[in-house]
């Protein structure tokens, strides 16, 4: 076995017995774990804003000012395809994504807080779960925050002169789920994750560069809590020197192994 081999063993092994000491372990789940699935990321060298630039970041503010053109232009893009949308439709949950499901099914993990889009969770067996940046297969009133699975019958919406759907409660306008440039984070999605980060006694930080707030505060909640920080990253992030084990290695080949040594150390008498 090769030197970094062994020292993945052994941080498993640290962060198993993390786990199986804990009461209450949530997940921060980042665009890594999306890309073993075939999902470019944005950022890291070699993600699409480093290839084709960043885009606007008054995207939300452009909406409001027109969301009939924005729908239009939505629409447009949507029709000429791009890699990202079909890599999005196409992806599968990979093993990491099925391990945290097993993990949930056990009680070994109490949430998930997910900063990706892609539904791959939901899809793997997890259920507790907050997304930060919203869900694609979901769609969002910005008045009150109601959502609606992508395709679902709003009920009776109100319809303004340019086909747009018009929330049945308070009647703002209904956008697809995912956050926007520009646009704030729902709130019941931030409180959530804050309240997740509060009780949690350990965090797993999977495949996040733990750079963009508000994601890179709620490890450092839960490390001002007294609570342990497990980094699954084949790259160094700013919380490795706060993380009391560090597994350099993707999540889908850490995970597996490490509910299983979870479960070998809960199981004995």
């Amino acid at each position: 076995m090769s030197e970094p081999e062994q020292q993945i063993v052994e941080q498993l092994e640290i962060a198993a017995r993390i786990i199986a000491n804990a009461s209450y372990v949530i997940a921060l789940v980042g665009a890594g774990m999306s890309k073993e699935s075939g999902i470019p990321t944005f950022r890291g060298g070699d993600g699409l804003w480093d290839k084709q630039g960043e885009p606007p970041m008054d995207g939300y503010q452009r909406f409001l000012e027109d969301p009939v053109r924005w729908k239009a232009e939505r629409e447009a893009q949507a029709a000429r395809g791009s890699d990202f949308g079909r890599a999005i439709e196409e992806a599968k949950p990979n093993p990491g994504h099925l391990a945290l499901a097993e993990m949930e099914r056990l009680g070994y993990l109490q949430h998930i807080i997910t900063q990706n889009i892609d539904n791959l969770h939901q899809e793997a067996g997890s259920t507790a779960i907050t997304e930060i940046h919203g869900n694609r297969t979901k769609q969002r009133c910005i008045g009150c925050g109601r959502r609606w699975n992508r395709g679902e019958s709003l009920g009776e919406l109100v319809i303004d002169s340019d086909d747009l759907p018009h929330c049945p409660d308070c009647e703002g306008i209904v956008k697809n789920d995912t956050v926007m440039f520009g646009e704030p984070i729902p709130q019941d999605a931030l409180a959530s994750c804050f309240e997740e980060a509060r009780q949690a006694d350990a965090i797993l930080l999977l495949g996040t560069s733990a750079t963009v707030t508000p994601a890179a505060d709620f490890p450092v909640i839960v490390y001002r809590n007294g609570g342990r920080l497990i980094e699954v990253n084949p790259q160094e992030t700013p919380l490795t020197e706060i993380s009391d084990a560090v597994v350099r290695a993707p999540s889908g080949e850490a995970l597996p192994s490490l509910v299983d040594r979870v479960g070998e150390l809960v199981s004995k008498p």
